[in-house]
Parts: structure tokens; sequence; C-alpha cells
């Protein structure tokens, strides 16, 4: 059994993003490992300042305490990921990079999770409108060298809400990942 963090990163309550996380879990759980949705939606987080505080006088702890801080620390206990992001402008939307930008502390801390799943929506119909989210995704998980990206989801084609309803090859493909997870 593994500990398994989905966040999903969108603001929108019930979004196309938030459902493929949804489907992740399911698939997660019924394979029986110990699953924890975690949604951005509501959390306070502030903007890493690069002061490098967590790096040398709090250990692992932020200097700026807010919601980022206990995400940090279900990311550092969890054995595998999963990111849920809708694409902006062909990049991963901004609330994701803030958050991985708040993820300095794990550096000085032992972390256990080494597999990483990205769930992705996009409008656009083609695959290549993730190619920015899975580079800043990769660059973040080149930091942990015992990590690794094990899948993606592209939801392509899902333009408006409710739209990833209407593909439901990609909602199983999401459970089906879980399971696998």
């Amino acid at each position: 059994m593994k500990n398994i963090i989905v966040i999903s990163t969108s603001l929108r309550k019930n979004g196309n993003s938030e459902r493929l996380a949804d489907a992740f879990v399911k698939g997660a759980k019924e394979a029986g490992h110990m699953v924890e949705k975690c949604s951005l939606q509501g959390c306070a987080m502030h903007f890493c300042t690069g002061c490098m505080t967590c790096q040398h006088s709090r250990q692992g702890q932020c200097a700026m305490p807010d919601d980022a801080d206990i995400l940090i620390q279900k990311m550092a206990a969890a054995d595998v990921i999963a990111f849920a992001t809708p694409v902006y402008f062909y990049e991963m939307c901004g609330q994701m990079k803030t958050l991985l930008d708040r993820t300095n502390p794990l550096f000085p801390i032992p972390y256990k999770f080494k597999d990483i799943y990205l769930l992705t929506t996009a409008a656009d119909s083609e695959q290549h409108a993730m190619d920015g989210v899975i580079k800043g995704l990769q660059g973040w998980i080149d930091c942990f060298e015992k990590s690794s990206l094990k899948a993606v989801v592209y939801g392509t084609s899902i333009d408006g809400m409710d739209a990833v309803l209407e593909h439901p090859e990609i909602l199983n493909e999401a459970y089906e990942l879980g399971k696998k997870a």
C-alpha cells in the first residue's frame, strides 16, 4: 500500500482538471492505497521570496507560515504525488507554479516521493499544448533525484465547464493510472 497525495491546483471547484484528480483518487483507493486529495481552492499561499531560511536556520520550515507548509509536509511523506492542472497559455496554472516554488523546504529534509503523475486539461486539441507544463514540472522533478515523472494524462479538447465529462476515455485513463500508481 502506498501513501498518495493528489493535488488539484485549479481554483475552479469541480473543474475539468479536478475531475481528473477525482478519477485518479478513485482508482488509487480501489487499488488499496492510502489517498488524500488536497485542493488549492481556498488555500492561503504566499510567493517564495528566495530568503533561503528553510535551507539554513529553519531546516525544512518556511519563514512564511501559511497553507503551503501543510502541503509540503504531506508531499514529503507521500510515496506518490499526482498534480492536476488546467493548461493556461501553454503552461501550468499559476497556483501550481507557486506551490512548486514553495517546496524549497523539501531540500534539506528526507522526502519519500518517487513517482510523480501529471493530469492536465487544455482547450487545445494537440498534446503539444502540454509541453510547457511537462517541461516546468520536469524541471522541478529533476531537483529531486529519487523522483521521476511516471505518466501524463493529456486531456485535450477540454474547453468549457464540464467538458471532460464528454471525454470518458480521458477520465478512465486517470482512473486506471490511479489503480497502477
